[in-house]
């Protein structure tokens, strides 16, 4: 069983990632995160729990290349896409813009402008 805080921060992160997926633009999947990263346009790089080891470090690589946020989804590539609203299985994603969503962080922002 999750604990409360925990099963509440999942949930926040849920409804901002559903926020992203109606008012912004992401590209899902490995090779699409890896190139936002490579050219420079990602915000923040979500991962799956279930990630396979070396696709994560390869991603996490590039994302301290990039100087990109990177977050660590606690549910499994099931319950990522789940969160998308998508009915497939989602490893990683790449959010290029955030749109109405907070799920940036505001030093983040300062950074990007």
């Amino acid at each position: 069983m999750a604990s409360k805080k925990s099963k509440k921060t999942m949930e926040s992160i849920n409804s901002r990632l559903g926020l992203v997926m109606k008012s912004g633009k992401y590209v899902l999947g490995y090779k699409q995160t890896l190139k936002t990263l490579r050219a420079g346009s990602a915000w923040l790089i979500i991962i799956a729990k279930n990630c396979p080891p070396l696709k994560r470090s390869e991603i996490e690589y590039y994302a301290m290349l990039a100087s990109t946020g990177v977050h660590h989804y606690t549910g499994n590539n099931i319950e990522l896409g789940t969160a998308c609203g998508k009915y497939f299985r989602v490893s990683c994603l790449s959010i290029t813009n955030p749109g109405d969503s907070d799920i940036i962080m505001p030093k983040d922002e300062a950074k990007r402008e």
